[in-house]
């Protein structure tokens, strides 16, 4: 184990980077072990080892499970950016594309009611979603629902960008992954 050997450097920060890896590696998977003893309640335990295997699957997290300061400002900016360019084609699409005719009120209340319900649950139960692709869903539900009916092209059109977004961005962040790892 790697873990093993980390103990003369006392800090993560001062982990030589060739043992950085193996390391978080194997302190994920010491985290992922601890939360199902802690969840499932595997093995019997008095409160106090149960407190003691808590807090320490909860230091284990906040050290492999953080995200530096850097990548948030890097992705919120790109979130901002892509918001400020798109926004209007955005809106055109959910408002008067997905279905045959514009979206009224109500129906956007209550495709945002769904989208609220929907992502609530997910996040509960720990499944990621996108936000955008319930709430397209939502407003095509209301669309059915109100007998307006949906155009086709518009869904098909979503449901490919739904289901190549995965398989293009494993490919694209392997790709980035590779150039930057010979790069740096």
């Amino acid at each position: 184990s790697t873990t093993a050997g980390l103990q003369p450097y006392a800090t993560v920060d001062n982990v030589p980077t060739d043992l950085v890896s193996n390391a978080r590696n194997d302190i994920y998977l010491i985290g992922e072990a601890l939360k199902l003893i802690d969840k499932k309640k595997l093995l019997p335990m008095q409160d106090a080892d149960l407190k003691a295997v808590t807090d320490y699957h909860k230091a284990v997290d906040n050290a492999t499970k953080f995200i530096p300061l850097w990548v948030k400002i890097a992705v919120a900016l790109a979130l901002g950016l892509g918001t400020m360019v798109g926004w209007k084609r955005i809106v055109v699409t959910v408002g008067e594309k997905i279905g045959k005719s514009h979206l009224t009120y109500g129906q956007g209340a209550a495709a945002e009611l769904v989208a609220m319900i929907t992502i609530g649950m997910a996040d509960r139960l720990g499944l990621p979603v996108s936000t955008t692709h319930v709430l397209s869903s939502g407003v095509a539900g209301t669309m059915a629902a109100n007998g307006s009916g949906l155009q086709w092209s518009t869904v098909r059109n979503l449901l490919l960008a739904w289901v190549l977004t995965l398989p293009c961005s494993i490919a694209l962040a392997f790709v980035l992954f590779v150039i930057f790892r010979h790069v740096f």
